[in-house]
């Protein structure tokens, strides 16, 4: 899907913003991509496939191709960026858990597809592209469990952990001891508590403040003595910030069953670019409850202004919000912004140290 050198590189998007001021004024973002970086990004997208089976094929579509535009091609403005398919379990699969059709055939193999495709073109990469570079993972959900799956596999305790930047592991568990940064999904991989730290992991699953985790959550949940990670890249130190969002300025991934978000302003605003960023209106913060931990949402609203005072994120089902799945929809494009500053600077301080 992305490599510097195709043709048809899906990284290479219109990635323009409209910023929507609390006043309603308007302004344009030009997405800027970096001339020369000087690391790489290696990302695993998630589930988007809706091909007929259990698990999808080798042929990109436009779910593929739009989760790209959406979640990884703004970091070309700090790295090279490459992003590999891999027959991937479906969302018709996924959907047989809610009442959905199951797919045609038997379910493949575990060690077939999936994991392994991505460690074929992990070791491609390593051999043919890296040259020595430092290198920095990424993944939102399916895709967040396969870059942990790896990094702890193929990364945690080798040699090519000298070269390892850090894993955004977004949407999917990372699990420490209660109280610590390391010891759980990784061995010597710890939390990010700066900016400018090496080697270390961010890891959220997100959920409003009025809808914390429910008993049937999908995320968040520990595991006998371990915890769920949180490290909000709005602020890595405190745990608390406001972050700094790209979202579309329509809908949500195609297929996906989200909610629909409100016009962005009042009256509404003509909007001519693929992404909104509205400053100041959301909150973020490391919640620990029970058996939980999460990065709890807040919509700062101001009710007499023009600017919306709803952010859509969650899954709607025929019976209304699934709430077991949080802001699952929107957990990188609520901090898309502060994930990318996140590794510019640590590519500065890579380059520092090397």
């Amino acid at each position: 899907l992305c490599r510097p050198d195709l043709k048809d590189n899906k990284c290479k998007v219109d990635l323009d913003a409209t910023v929507i001021a609390p006043s309603g004024k308007t302004s344009i973002e030009r997405f800027a991509p970096a001339k020369d970086p000087k690391i790489d990004c290696f990302f695993v997208y998630p589930t988007v496939s809706l091909d007929p089976g259990w698990q999808s094929d080798f042929v990109p579509d436009k779910m593929e191709w739009d989760d790209i535009k959406l979640q990884f091609a703004r970091f070309g403005s700090a790295c090279r960026t490459f992003a590999p398919m891999y027959r991937q379990t479906t969302l018709t699969a996924l959907r047989v858990a809610s009442g959905g059709k199951p797919p045609a055939g038997e379910r493949p193999p575990a060690n077939f597809g999936g994991y392994n495709d991505v460690v074929d073109a992990w070791n491609y990469y390593l051999q043919h592209e890296n040259k020595g570079r430092g290198v920095v993972l990424i993944g939102h959900s399916q895709g967040a469990g396969v870059i942990a799956r790896l990094a702890a596999a193929e990364i945690d305790g080798k040699p090519i952990q000298k070269q390892f930047i850090s894993a955004l592991v977004l949407g999917a568990p990372v699990l420490v001891p209660p109280g610590k940064d390391v010891g759980g999904t990784f061995k010597t991989i710890p939390l990010c508590h700066a900016e400018d730290q090496l080697g270390c992991v961010i890891n959220y699953s997100s959920f409003r403040d009025s809808n914390p985790p429910p008993p049937d959550s999908r995320f968040g949940r520990g595991r006998g003595e371990l915890r769920a990670a949180c490290t909000n890249p709005a602020d890595l130190k405190s745990g608390r910030g406001a972050p700094d969002g790209y979202f579309l300025t329509k809908g949500f991934l195609n297929g996906s069953g989200g909610a629909t978000q409100p016009d962005w302003t009042t009256p509404p605003t003509k909007i001519d670019t693929p992404f909104v960023k509205v400053p100041g209106l959301i909150t973020t913060e490391c919640v620990s409850k029970g058996d939980f931990t999460w990065l709890e949402m807040h919509v700062n609203a101001d009710l007499k202004g023009p600017r919306t005072h709803e952010l859509a994120g969650e899954i709607i089902r025929p019976t209304g919000p699934d709430w077991s799945w949080g802001l699952h929809l929107i957990d990188v494009d609520h901090s898309m912004g502060d994930l990318v500053r996140i590794v510019r600077t640590e590519g500065a301080a890579y380059a520092r140290a090397h």
